[in-house]
């Protein structure tokens, strides 16, 4: 598994003293990998030295003097930001240079300038953001998180088929289950493009099961869930502050009392395994789906702990050539849409 990945290394709330830590976690884990730090080299360079690391075979700079910041109009980076870390970057994907992109920069410029560059798949109308959701009997990949948000049926449809080939590859599930995300369970219920959508998908090969509520999300029975990208970005974001609220307070609930602070002791590995399950940073990298090319969006505030994660979702698609196959699965499932 050999490959080669580009990183937004100005991207992000933290930018480069965050990524270029998890850049070297991973050429440690990762032989066989390689990466571009993309970015600002008089940045860069004193931050791999302070490191101990050098730039070789495996790991180099590839300058650029722009940086996209987090508020930019997605536009306005697209036309006048072209020697941006971020345009760059995609720019070696393009180019075949770099067998994916990785960034943790503008969400909106990011789906902007990778949809121009890269272009769409054959039989996709709009790119989707797709994640992977923790369960109580398994793991969901939601989509879309926020790229499209006022989809029509056909394009829901479509990100059915690109969920199914993206869990079919990374988590070797044959025939993976997909459901649409809707007020109810039952037929009668959801508007009429849900409604449409539910009749494509029940005419296709797929394996759908019908509707979910938003309680399904994280108990992990279905494999797939599709909705519009309102809808799942606010979940996305709900999810996120419901973990950080359970945290503050168990914490602060077990530092009350000299009794609170004892039973923390005790039930110290109990809490850090749960962490570990719900801690949103173990979960980071969602991916831009739909493009001829893989592009990985990290959370904006990533971590060194979340921009390794978000990198390792990178090679987990290089290996399994997740757009090739989505692909091939649109050309045998055309005559449904």
């Amino acid at each position: 598994m050999a490959g080669c990945i580009a990183l937004d290394a100005m991207g992000g709330d933290h930018g480069p003293a965050e990524i270029v830590p998890a850049a070297l976690d991973i050429l440690n884990k990762y032989h066989d990998i390689s990466l571009i730090l993309v970015g600002r080299e008089e940045i860069l360079q004193p931050i791999l030295q302070q490191s101990g690391a050098v730039t070789d075979g495996r790991l180099r700079i590839q300058h650029a003097p722009e940086v996209i910041e987090m508020d930019e109009l997605p536009s306005s980076a697209l036309r006048s930001k072209k020697q941006s870390s971020m345009r760059l970057a995609i720019d070696l994907v393009r180019d075949c240079e770099a067998n994916a992109c990785v960034s943790a920069g503008n969400t909106g410029a990011l789906m902007a300038i990778a949809r121009f560059v890269l272009k769409m798949l054959p039989g996709i109308e709009r790119p989707g953001i797709c994640s992977t959701m923790p369960g109580i009997f398994g793991q969901t990949h939601l989509l879309d998180l926020g790229a499209n948000v006022d989809p029509d049926a056909a394009q829901l449809f479509q990100y059915a088929v690109m969920g199914s080939e993206l869990t079919k590859a990374v988590q070797n599930i044959a025939s993976p289950s997909i459901a649409l995300l809707n007020v109810g369970s039952e037929e009668i219920k959801g508007n009429d493009r849900v409604k449409q959508a539910a009749s494509l998908l029940s005419k296709s090969h797929l394996n759908y099961v019908g509707f979910v509520e938003g309680n399904d999300i994280y108990t992990g029975k279905v494999d797939v869930i599709v909705c519009d990208g309102f809808t799942g970005n606010v979940a996305l974001k709900a999810s996120e502050g419901v973990a950080g609220f359970l945290m503050h307070h168990v914490r602060n609930e077990y530092k009350k009392s000299i009794y609170g602070r004892l039973a923390a002791l005790v039930s110290m590995p109990v809490l850090k395994s749960i962490q570990r399950k719900i801690d949103p940073r173990r979960y980071n990298g969602a991916s831009l789906l739909g493009l001829k090319g893989i592009v990985i969006k990290s959370h904006g505030s990533a971590d060194r702990l979340s921009f390794f994660h978000a990198i390792e979702e990178a090679i987990v698609e290089i290996e399994k050539r997740v757009p090739e196959k989505i692909t091939s699965r649109l050309e045998e499932l055309l005559v449904y849409r």
